[in-house]
């Protein structure tokens, strides 16, 4: 594994203005890497789009489905065939108002609990609260700990913000295990 230090900038001009310094400061040039970090949920991990297998925020929409279809939806189901059987003597009318709403409350439970959950109480979804990486121009650069604070004060100075270190794999001349998802670890002083 090897030490990396990295920011993001704004530009691609900026992150090589940065690369340019930190080569005129004595880090080789294959030890420099600038690459883009797209938008989060722009990442195509998956066949069908996207950055994870689910939404984080539906969380328990299930639960929320099978609440609302069992609790408002019975209500609803009530309502639906009372209001049905005072319009109309047909069985079949009053089941079918019936079944809408148990429909209708088994949707409302469920869009009641998506995304609802996870911002307030944290409980449905692990990560409300990890910091998500910004999209942007990314300048990398592998060091040793002697030269840390150096490729620290370097990037900083040159317009990089959120300045982070990492643990990874460097091979061919790039950070090989770069993950935009993972929140960034950021370097103290340097944010």
């Amino acid at each position: 594994m090897s030490l990396i230090v990295a920011a993001r900038f704004e530009g691609f001009e900026a992150a090589q203005a940065a690369a340019r310094r930190l080569a005129a400061s004595g880090f080789p040039d294959w030890d420099i890497n600038i690459f883009y970090v797209n938008p989060a949920g722009e990442h195509g991990r998956y066949p069908w789009g996207g950055d994870r297998r689910s939404d984080p925020d539906a969380g328990r929409a299930d639960m929320g489905a099978f609440l609302g279809a069992g609790g408002m939806g019975a209500g609803f189901a009530v309502f639906g065939g009372f209001v049905m059987s005072e319009l109309s003597d047909s069985t079949p009318l009053v089941l079918a108002a019936a079944g809408v709403g148990a429909y209708l409350g088994s949707l409302f439970g469920a869009l009641w609990v998506t995304g609802h959950g996870s911002t307030q109480h944290g409980y449905f979804n692990p990560d409300a609260h990890a910091e998500i990486r910004q999209a942007g121009v990314m300048v990398a650069v592998r060091t040793r700990p002697q030269r840390e604070m150096l490729a620290c004060r370097i990037l900083r100075d040159t317009g990089g913000a959120d300045v982070e270190h990492a643990n990874g794999r460097w091979r061919n001349n790039h950070w090989e295990d770069f993950d935009p998802l993972a929140p960034p670890r950021r370097e103290v002083g340097f944010g």
